[in-house]
């Protein structure tokens, strides 16, 4: 492998490994860079590399994933019949020292890296038929980029119960664009240029927790904000419409069905079907009659802010 070594890890403590992600693009940061994450949006991770924002701690999934790491790699073994072995190293690139690798495994004997990756099971069809999610393909090809590996094999527990591999060999193509795309992001992290907050749902959530309070202020938006006023306003009316017709049509088909539970036509199959009915609680009830325990059990949810949209010239 051509890579230099930035840092062992064998007796690295957790706070320390994060420090030294802070340091460049790991392989994980891959796919976030490019916009191919559904977890993190590019701006979020910017945040982070720049010590502006504080990432969630990893959860029950992050810790499963750890403990069976070992024996998903026994089994890689066993059933392809390669050798791996750990490689306890943060690896950098030799001509890009931003681009980083902690990677799972090597390869004995072969110029190829192992991943060992833990799924939900109702993520199985990402894997069906050979397929890989393309968050793991700008993985792999980020690895083969830093360590002039020749390809990626994965090796995947899906849902506890289903093991599946699959092999990503070197694709230079695509890494040389990967790398124009890294560099260009690693430079907006040092010189402070944010990238643009994006329309994904995790830029959403992002917003929502660095801002989560209004301090009861007003200030003038700047006349950039016109046009996004007026983007906003004609997607809602679109939405809205969208939204009337489909309900026109689902109106017409219920009409169709009746007391019917199931239509078919052409292949297609349209279902009204009747549901058991749910428990209730009635707290307004609770509260006028027994206001006493009402308050007992009472609480506050997390606060939250409503965006609108009022006015116009």
């Amino acid at each position: 492998m051509t890579a230099l070594t930035l840092a062992e890890t064998l007796d690295m403590d957790r706070d320390t490994w994060l420090e030294m992600r802070k340091m460049g693009i790991g392989g994980s940061d891959a796919a976030v860079v490019c916009g191919l994450s559904k977890w993190k949006s590019p701006v979020e991770l910017w945040l982070e590399k720049r010590g502006e924002y504080q990432p969630e701690e990893p959860g029950e999934a992050a810790y499963w994933g750890t403990v069976l790491e070992d024996i998903v790699a026994k089994e890689f073994e066993l059933r392809t019949g390669l050798k791996v072995k750990l490689d306890n190293r943060i690896l950098k690139h030799h001509e890009y020292p931003f681009m980083l690798a902690n990677i799972d495994r090597q390869i004995v004997g072969k110029n190829e890296i192992l991943e060992v990756k833990t799924a939900n099971a109702y993520l199985a069809k990402e894997w069906e038929d050979d397929r890989l999610p393309d968050s793991y393909y700008c993985q792999a090809q980020h690895y083969c980029a830093v360590t002039g590996a020749e390809g990626v094999h994965f090796a995947v527990l899906i849902g506890g119960q289903k093991f599946v591999t699959n092999y990503v060999p070197r694709n230079d193509e695509f890494i040389a664009k990967l790398i124009e795309i890294e560099t260009d992001f690693w430079r907006k992290v040092e010189t402070g240029e944010r990238p643009a907050i994006d329309g994904s749902t995790v830029s959403a959530e992002l917003l929502d927790n660095l801002f989560p309070h209004s301090n009861g202020e007003e200030i003038a938006l700047p006349v950039s904000a016109v046009d996004l006023i007026q983007e906003y306003q004609d997607a809602k009316a679109q939405l809205d419409a969208a939204e009337f017709k489909k309900q026109v049509a689902e109106n017409a088909l219920k009409e169709l069905l009746g007391e019917a539970e199931l239509g078919t036509i052409q292949g297609y199959k349209v279902e009204w079907k009747s549901t058991k009915p749910k428990k209730t609680f009635d707290s307004k009830k609770l509260e006028k009659e027994r206001p006493e325990i009402y308050q007992q059990y009472a609480g506050l949810g997390n606060p939250s802010r409503r965006f609108t949209i009022k006015g116009g010239m």
